[in-house]
């Protein structure tokens, strides 16, 4: 059961995909080494196939699927090591010997299927070629029964976990209240809101709100998105707009990240499934975390704020109907910013990890054609925030606000979970 707490031979084309890009984020930190073959960063790879590239999940439903996939990998690594961490849901018998890959590709492939059952058929060839790789005996068929043990505890803990359900977000017609934005005027994503949580309860990790419409404050951060977040804006630099769609890209330049750091500090099977299970289950709960408090202010977005400027009762705000945000707003109400949550709760993990911030790291966005390079944790963190104004779609108070939420959520799931054993 998930734990809550209420304190705050033939290699398919798919597989040669998989290990050119474990070559080329190994390439940084072993110039003229032949790159190590990584189960737990494969596997990365291909539930990120899975879940985003076939699946097209949204940047929302990701979180919950990588933080179950990532879990039962993370029990299933511990396991073959010994349990020197605590178990996130269970600690399967082992024998020593044990494949660790074999156990780490069946907790990645069972739990795979079990989200995504109409890709058993591919899944099942990218499984196999992994078992391939691994000799026939006890010690494979070992690790399979760890992997597999992992798999089965976490697919009961989420089983029936509130994911898809017809959750609805509240629509008001007063200034401030949310309302569904162009270009689809869609409602999704609410059952966030009301998802069991990997480790913490959310609910004692709270905003303090968007300023009132009157206030000098809003009408600072409103004129700011309104200059700076347009589609058309002059006062936005080119790096900002790089930015601005770099960080949007909803293939998240986080999950490359977390790969890069992994594959550059050459992490061993456990550490790397240490982190990844860290960063995507603290991320997750930030997620849950925001959502419940997007649907408790239940704030407009600026699309919808600009044109209808004119009804908020602040004299220092111009309504221009024409207004539009350079990056297509997302169907939930706008405070506070989930990305800034989600990020800084992957940011917060893989500080507490490596026990420092000065961490060097890059990423590609298909979107934006570039590279961002990065010396750091939190000058990534910084320019997320700043990112999402540079979007047009959240105001400076949701991107801070979120940002220290995701970040709380963050320490609280990793003072409670995958700590060393006996702590």
């Amino acid at each position: 059961m998930t734990r809550r707490i209420s304190e705050p031979g033939k290699i398919s084309f798919c597989a040669a995909a998989v290990l050119t890009a474990l070559s080329v984020v190994v390439a940084p930190a072993a110039q003229g080494d032949a790159p190590r073959q990584n189960a737990v960063i494969t596997w990365n790879v291909l539930a990120e196939t899975a879940i985003f590239d076939v699946a097209k999940q949204s940047p929302t439903a990701t979180a919950r699927s990588f933080a179950i996939v990532q879990g039962a990998v993370y029990d299933a690594a511990n396991a073959i090591a010994g349990t020197p961490y605590e178990p996130y849901l269970v600690a399967p018998r082992t024998r020593p010997g044990d494949s660790a890959p074999a156990a780490v590709a069946t907790a990645a492939y069972r739990t795979l299927v079990w989200l995504f059952p109409a890709q058993a058929d591919s899944l099942r060839a990218r499984y196999d070629e992994s078992l391939a790789a691994i000799p026939d005996g006890p010690s494979e068929r070992g690790g399979i029964a760890v992997g597999e043990a992992a798999a089965t505890a976490m697919i009961n803990a989420r089983r029936d976990d509130g994911a898809f359900s017809d959750a609805t977000w509240p629509v008001g017609s007063a200034p401030g209240q949310w309302r569904p934005t162009p270009p689809g005027f869609l409602q999704t994503g609410a059952w966030f809101a009301t998802l069991k949580p990997f480790v913490v309860d959310p609910k004692p990790y709270r905003v303090p709100g968007p300023p009132a419409l009157t206030s000098s404050a809003w009408a600072r951060d409103f004129n700011e998105i309104k200059s700076l977040g347009s589609a058309t804006s002059t006062t936005r630099t080119p790096d900002q707009t790089e930015a601005a769609i770099w960080w949007d890209d909803p293939r998240l330049v986080e999950w490359a990240i977390k790969r890069q750091l992994a594959a550059t500090h050459r992490l061993g099977t456990l550490q790397t499934a240490r982190l990844f299970a860290m960063v995507d289950v603290a991320a997750a709960d930030a997620l849950i975390a925001c959502y419940q408090e997007k649907k408790r202010w239940d704030f407009w977005r600026p699309v919808t704020a600009v044109p209808l400027a004119g009804t908020d009762g602040n004299p220092a705000t111009e309504p221009d109907p024409a207004w539009a945000p350079l990056r297509t707003t997302a169907p939930s109400p706008e405070y506070p910013s989930g990305h800034a949550c989600f990020t800084a709760g992957t940011t917060t993990a893989l500080r507490a990890f490596f026990g420092r911030d000065d961490l060097s790291f890059s990423a590609h966005s298909a979107d934006s054609g570039t590279t961002r390079h990065y010396r750091s944790l939190s000058q990534a963190n910084a320019e997320l925030d700043q990112a999402r104004v540079w979007a047009g779609v959240h105001y400076r108070f949701a991107s801070r606000d979120g940002h220290r939420l995701g970040s709380s959520v963050s320490h609280a799931v990793l003072g409670h979970a995958f700590g060393p054993r006996g702590n």
